[in-house]
């Protein structure tokens, strides 16, 4: 392995020089599920675009990735295939145009969609796109009236206390449903046969609670009822429009914009209009090639991959001086925000200082880009005075970020109402709040104290520290938020402790080191599957993949003064795997997450990322 290891990290750190963009980026695909490239297509026909030649190539990506029981899947080991996907890519096809009716691809997941229940069984997501078209009734889904925009914040359930993902998309949403918009023209397919009528089942007692407390909400407000109604949707349209970022999305993000376009389109404006034109112009953007052909990215991670990279060829050994370094830096400093965005409602005597996920993103940053970020400008700040006026504006906001309870958020502070898990919209337990996670918390921790120089003692590391310990499971693990699962959620949190000084011997570390190598595969690598954040434990993969190798040796070489057995083990499984060229389904599985069960992401970088620093931090450690 010793000669193998400084040749690998060679290697990847040449290829890596290589693959860096003129403006100092790294741009590497941010491959999400299928929703995107379906909702393309659907989108492209529905408002009449001349747009046949992109449509002809996602017709040929989806066709690629349908299973032979003429199904589609979000993750590899998915058992059978994913109705909502499966649906998404029907009804596109049939949208299309390109596909005779008769095609035997279009009748195997026809029988697939009926077989597992019909629309009615789909996300929530996918039933929104349908009612659009005009293929599942408004009345079946969010029963909350459009004037909950208006409840003030003072009150104990209001708009505002959901996180700023959930209102991005809820806006369109109730904009849609309040008018019950649909656009149907001589294209739009008939699916209306796949609706299954639902059987009566008791409605859940927390959303119950939660929609009462929303409608009193409402009847607090004062005005007469049309008068609130029609303050709701100017609230809704001009809360769309003043979060629209330069490149003309709505937040960056395929899908909110998607649905603001509709929800626009419900409001008056033509497809040709400078707002509309614009946001789909921006979404065309967002598309990236793959192996199977184009595919819509539903946010492109530029800053993100941009930041990890530089940081990841900086431990590897890449001084903060080299030009490529100098190249990536000055793009990330010249992308910090400085606009305040809805984070600010929370903190408020904080001026702007945090980065976000993709370039056209100026207003909605949040920790673990500015985290990634800083850490990437961190030496270059300790030499250069404009450099460490960002670095220092970034540690202050992450630092005012901080949560009630110790931990840290994603996007905004505070916004834990565990009630609002509860609202009529699938996934809500993940998107609608925006609490404190291990793997957040962890990564915030560890570049607190392995950058910013703050230990264990410093008030705000130490209640971090204490949210960790508190949130292990039993076993040892910690479940993850935005990779998969566990194993992304201890490797986290173990790394965080240690960097802020917490000793090996700990309690909650020994337990953690005890669950990681309890669950090493027999070929030395780490492996699971996306079932965990499903099922909330962990599923263990057939297969080792790169990344999540990569995380438990980390937190293993972070634990243990000397190599392991089985970080040696680690080590030559990650080479192998690192080395070995031929396509594997490695490669590709999804080791990001987004929405459980509906939306799980291949970073294209993942694979040098965060093997280049396991291996950086292996010979710092131990050479």
């Amino acid at each position: 392995m010793n000669g193998k290891l400084p040749k690998t990290v060679t290697k990847m750190v040449e290829e890596l020089r290589a693959r860096q963009q003129p403006d100092g980026t790294w741009s590497f695909c941010f491959e999400n599920s299928l929703m995107t490239d379906a909702f393309m297509i659907i989108l492209i026909r529905s408002l009449g675009l001349k747009e046949d030649h992109l449509v002809t190539h996602l017709v040929q990506r989806l066709l690629n990735m349908q299973t032979e029981a003429g199904t589609w899947k979000v993750f590899e080991d998915e058992v059978e295939g994913n109705l909502s996907s499966t649906i998404e890519a029907y009804f596109a096809l049939k949208f299309s145009g390109l596909l005779d009716e008769r095609d035997i691809r279009l009748k195997k997941a026809e029988r697939f969609i009926l077989d597992k229940g019909g629309l009615g069984k789909a996300h929530t997501l996918t039933k929104l796109m349908l009612a659009i078209h005009g293929q599942v009734e408004w009345r079946y889904l969010m029963p909350v009236p459009i004037e909950v925009l208006l409840i003030p914040e003072r009150f104990p359930i209001s708009f505002w206390d959901f996180s700023s993902y959930a209102r991005g998309h809820m806006v369109p949403f109730l904009l849609l449903r309040d008018g019950r918009y649909q656009l149907k023209t001589s294209r739009t397919p008939n699916i209306r046969h796949l609706f299954l009528p639902e059987r009566e089942t008791n409605e859940d007692e927390n959303r119950l609670y939660l929609l009462e407390g929303l409608k009193e909400g409402v009847k607090a407000l004062a005005g007469l009822p049309e008068s609130l109604r029609l303050q709701a949707r100017q609230f809704a349209h001009d809360y769309m429009l003043k979060r629209i970022e330069s490149d003309g999305t709505y937040l960056s993000y395929f899908s909110t914009t998607f649905f603001m376009i509709y929800a626009l389109k419900s409001a008056g404006y033509k497809e040709n209009s400078g707002v509309m034109a614009g946001a789909f112009k921006g979404l065309k953007a967002m598309i990236c090639q793959t192996t199977n052909g184009p595919h819509v990215q539903n946010s492109p991670s530029l800053i993100w991959d941009t930041a990890l990279i530089s940081d990841a060829l900086q431990e590897s050994g890449i001084s903060f001086d080299d030009e490529a370094i100098a190249r990536a830096v000055d793009y990330l400093v010249k992308h910090q925000h400085y606009k305040f965005g809805d984070w600010a409602m929370e903190v408020r005597s904080v001026p702007p200082g945090g980065w976000g996920f993709s370039e056209s993103n100026s207003i909605h940053p949040d920790v673990d880009d500015t985290t990634a970020a800083l850490r990437a400008i961190t030496y270059s700040a300790s030499e250069h005075p404009s450099i460490r006026q960002a670095w220092d504006r970034g540690i202050q906001w992450v630092l005012e970020m901080q949560n009630r309870d110790g931990g840290w958020p994603a996007f905004e502070k505070n916004k834990t109402k565990g009630i609002l898990a509860s609202f009529p919209l699938d996934g809500s337990e993940s998107a609608a709040i925006d609490p404190s996670t291990a793997d957040l918390t962890g990564r915030t921790i560890e570049f607190l104290g392995g950058r910013a120089g703050l230990t264990k003692d410093h008030p705000k590391i130490k209640r971090g520290i204490k949210w960790l310990k508190l949130s292990q499971e039993e076993n040892g693990s910690w479940p993850g938020r935005w990779g998969i699962h566990y194993i992304y959620g201890t490797w986290a949190a173990v790394t965080g402790m240690r960097a802020a000084g917490v000793p090996s011997t700990d309690h909650s570390v020994e337990k953690a080191k005890r669950w990681l190598e309890g669950i090493q595969r027999e070929d030395g690598g780490w492996g699971e599957s996306c079932y965990s954040d499903q099922k909330n434990t962990y599923v263990p993969l057939p297969f080792s993949t790169p990344s999540q190798t990569a995380w438990a040796l980390d937190a293993l070489i972070s634990i243990s003064g000397q190599p392991t057995e089985a970080i040696e083990r680690g080590m030559e499984r990650l080479l192998t795997l690192i080395n070995d060229r031929r396509p594997s389904k490695a490669d590709v599985y999804p080791t990001g997450a987004a929405l459980s069960g509906k939306f799980y992401i291949h970073y294209h970088s993942y694979k040098w990322i965060w093997p280049l620093k396991a291996l950086s931090h292996y010979v710092n450690k131990y050479h």
